[in-house]
């Protein structure tokens, strides 16, 4: 299977960091989805039953991203990746990419984040 449902650029404002003014203020993270699912049975039926809402994607991985202060942006892909693959039996794998473009880094970058790859068999 090689369908793909994708969701770029969801912004959240998280308290996310191992600094405590990351968990004070907090700052702006990017999420990008790809959600690994068969669309043929969608492709062909036109109906939402047979393929999974965008909607509820972004309000589930929302709600894991924000559901607490995590330390390491691992753990909040991580968070992410169970909750999708949780809720929505259609998916059979995630990617999850964390942009956190504001890093308390001492360099001038354009973005710093992770990717993570989850499958139903993990």
């Amino acid at each position: 299977m090689s369908d793909t449902i994708f969701i770029r650029g969801l912004l959240i404002h998280a308290r996310h960091g191992v600094l405590d003014h990351e968990a004070e203020v907090g700052q702006r993270f990017v999420i990008d989805l790809e959600l690994s699912i068969d669309l043929a049975e969608s492709s062909k039926t036109d109906k939402l039953a047979d393929t999974v809402s965008y909607s509820d994607v972004v309000s589930t991985a929302s709600a894991a991203f924000k559901g607490q202060n995590y330390y390491l942006l691992e753990r909040s892909a991580g968070a992410v990746a169970e909750a999708i693959l949780q809720n929505f039996a259609r998916v059979s794998a995630v990617k999850v990419t964390v942009h956190k473009p504001h890093a308390p880094i001492p360099a001038i970058f354009d973005d710093v984040g992770v990717i993570i790859t989850r499958t139903r068999a993990e």
